[in-house]
């Protein structure tokens, strides 16, 4: 369900622009008892469908002959609004309440060898160094939204969005069977990056990270067993490095994230890894990622989890340079690579032949029929909607120049 032997399939990272319409309509939502959870209403939920239908369609339209739902169904606002992505999994969690600990505003952390440890976000090596163009609101770094409030695990946690998933997988299969699609994947989150939030229940961070990877199993077996492809959001994996203060060995680093790679690898048991894609980056935000780990000490750590596609940054100006490290890594048999052929950080869209360029990179070392074009990361949000759409555009257009090239 990932690479092809006709042709350069494309996809991207997840999440899109949501329609003025959609925002509007979720802005406007109550919460309920819990702080946290949006209230649904009749309307909005015909609105969210046809959202749905509608981002679909476009996709299809556009050339992405790996669509998604646009990642419509996650919580476009909250008092935890940092990211859909990640925060949507709050409400459909149990055992978490609203303190007042927050993972961006916290007192920073210090890290010992051997005793690796998340700081602040505030804290993380990229915003200190560059504090002046962070604290400039004219610089174009965007953090996102100013989240005032964070969850923490208060008790035992576990899953209850069972209600939710059955939702974002309906009104996904409506859209697909009526653009006459036939393949699609929805994003759910890591155990890793999921246990980024306050913990004041479970002993070490360790078990708290484990007992997210049971609570998050429930929700990629509901998207495989529709028949979709999960694809797995884990930027913990490359971006914890830069969250560590101070800079640890790649040795301890690699140690703090095998636990993550274990415990997903927990969550996955037994899953068919054709169903499965896994996205790693080092955080959408626009900043200048000069603290950024090399993909080289991590790739092998990426390619242990149990998936079919691995999607990576690959289209911006720090990591660019890394497709190289095929030269020397061995793509495991059956699996795919995803890279980043788009970027979500410049304004500026990619020529076609600047594309197919890129994707003949990569099929040179490992491979036409294991390549699926897709972007850095999430261009909703993070990028103009129009300027959004035409680097799709540009990124189909230049799959369909190298499928030419390679199938000639």
């Amino acid at each position: 369900m990932h690479g092809s032997s006709e042709r350069i399939q494309t996809t991207h990272a997840g999440s899109l622009p949501r329609t003025p319409e959609l925002i509007a309509a979720n802005e406007a939502r109550g919460f309920d008892d819990d702080g946290f959870t949006l209230a649904r209403t009749p309307e909005f939920v015909r609105l969210e469908s046809d959202a749905v239908a509608a981002i679909v369609r476009r996709q299809s339209e556009t050339g992405i002959t790996i669509a998604n739902d646009g990642e419509y169904g996650k919580a476009m606002s909250s008092p935890v609004d940092y990211g859909a992505w990640w925060t949507y999994s709050f409400q459909r969690t149990a055992g978490l309440s609203l303190t007042e600990f927050n993972p961006i505003t916290s007192a920073p952390v210090r890290s010992t060898p051997g005793n690796v440890r998340l700081t602040s976000m505030a804290d993380r090596r990229d915003w200190t160094v560059f504090a002046e163009a962070y604290r400039d609101p004219t610089s174009g770094i965007q953090l996102g939204r100013n989240a005032t409030k964070f969850p923490t695990a208060t008790g035992p946690i576990s899953y209850v969005g069972q209600e939710a998933i059955a939702r974002d997988i309906a009104n996904f299969q409506a859209g697909l069977d009526a653009a006459g699609a036939s393949q699609g994947f929805i994003t759910s989150l890591s155990p890793g990056s999921a246990s980024r939030i306050g913990n004041d229940y479970y002993a070490t961070d360790e078990e708290f990270v484990w007992a997210w990877a049971e609570v998050l199993r429930e929700e990629y077996m509901a998207i495989i067993e529709a028949g979709l492809v999960v694809q797995i959001d884990d930027p913990s994996v490359a971006e914890n490095w830069d969250q560590i203060n101070p800079e640890p060995s790649v040795e301890d680093y690699r140690a703090f994230t095998r636990i993550r790679i274990e415990a997903l690898n927990h969550a996955l048991r037994g899953l068919p890894e054709e169903q499965i894609r896994f996205h790693l980056c080092w955080g959408s935000w626009h900043g200048p990622h000069t603290t950024d780990i090399e993909l080289e000490h991590i790739v092998d750590l990426m390619l242990e989890i149990n998936a079919g596609a691995y999607s990576f940054e690959a289209a911006n100006a720090r990591h660019e340079h890394e497709w190289r490290i095929w030269e020397d890594v061995k793509l495991p048999e059956g699996k795919v690579i995803l890279p980043g052929i788009v970027g979500h950080a410049t304004n500026v869209v990619e020529h076609p032949l600047l594309v197919a360029e890129r994707i003949e990179r990569f099929a040179s070392l490992v491979g036409r029929e294991r390549v699926v074009a897709s972007t850095d990361c999430g261009l909703g949000g993070r990028i103009h909607p129009q300027i959004a759409w035409a680097k799709l555009d540009s990124l189909a257009k230049g799959a369909e120049i190298a499928t030419q090239r390679l199938w000639a």
